[in-house]
């Protein structure tokens, strides 16, 4: 008799081996749901600190071009010019053309103003041979505020995010007898030498889309108004340079201080009521840094 040889049985497929049930992928999805609820808000926090440090990193650079530029001009301060020249007609001069200015470009919310795109333009004067007319150093990552006939066309974003405050350099016929006609109680610093506190008055900070225009951040002292406004992009904060090379974020108080980035929506200018103790408080933060108050020996009205 003959015993045939002995072979294990194949094992039996099982449906286990055929796949995943349908519970075991539903219950598979709702933790990866799960997961990418706790993930998602910290990775966005994350690009968000990242693209705030970017930031912080431009206008630094923008401020060591501005002090390499008082030190290559025997400490005097680059043009800080507005773009409209307010005080010409009582002066009877027009101001320096915006090709000395330290940015050479005004931005708008039209598709046909080539300064709104040309970088090229943008950085031929002024600065922008301290930073080796490298443009991208003009713009915050976080800033991508368009109208809707530049969206129309394709734009992404303008060339400029930052602006310098208007009581730092020669702003032209606005400051021609010495001061600034906007905040004439205030000391206009044409040196550098002649700023008394390096780390308290910034020179660059990110502005609003809205205002942002010439480059020329300029407040009044005496109206309570908002005239330009500073940017939020950050979380609700806006970055600052110093004259001392340190940039820092500030957040904002009120949420009047921070409207979306669209056309229209800072609504300048905007009166602070009193009663806003908030929005009082971060208009008064701005000021207090842009500048320093005229003693009655100087000269000044």
């Amino acid at each position: 008799m003959i015993i045939p040889a002995f072979r294990p049985s194949e094992p039996r497929k099982t449906r286990r081996s055929q796949g995943f049930t349908l519970v075991e992928l539903l219950v598979v999805m709702a933790v990866i749901a799960i997961l990418a609820g706790i993930l998602l808000p910290t990775l966005s926090k994350s690009k968000s600190k990242a693209q705030a440090m970017f930031c912080l990193n431009n206008e630094k650079q923008i401020t060591l071009a501005w002090i390499m530029y008082a030190d290559d001009h025997n400490g005097s301060l680059a043009y800080n010019l507005g773009a409209t020249g307010a005080s010409m007609a009582s002066s009877g001069k027009p101001p320096p053309p915006m090709s000395l200015n330290w940015v050479n470009n005004v931005l708008d919310w039209s598709n046909s103003n080539p300064d709104n795109t040309n970088a090229a333009k943008m950085v031929e004067t002024g600065l922008g041979p301290y930073v080796d007319k490298t443009a991208s150093v003009y713009r915050c990552p976080s800033d991508h505020a368009v109208s809707g006939p530049q969206r129309s066309v394709g734009w992404s974003g303008r060339v400029r995010s930052y602006s310098m405050n208007a009581m730092i350099g020669n702003a032209g016929s606005l400051s021609q007898a010495g001061w600034n006609v906007d905040l004439p109680d205030y000391v206009q610093f044409f040196r550098l030498t002649s700023i008394p506190q390096p780390s308290d008055i910034f020179v660059i900070l990110d502005e609003h889309p809205d205002s942002i225009d010439d480059g020329f951040f300029v407040e009044k002292a005496y109206t309570d108004a908002w005239i330009d406004l500073p940017a939020s992009y950050h979380g609700g904060a806006a970055c600052f340079s110093f004259v001392d090379g340190h940039s820092e974020t500030h957040r904002w108080r009120s949420p009047t201080t921070t409207p979306p980035p669209l056309p229209g929506a800072a609504g300048l200018p905007k009166a602070i009521p009193t009663s806003d103790q908030a929005a009082m408080a971060d208009f008064y933060w701005v000021l207090s840094r842009m500048s320093v108050e005229q003693r009655a020996s100087n000269g000044s009205p």
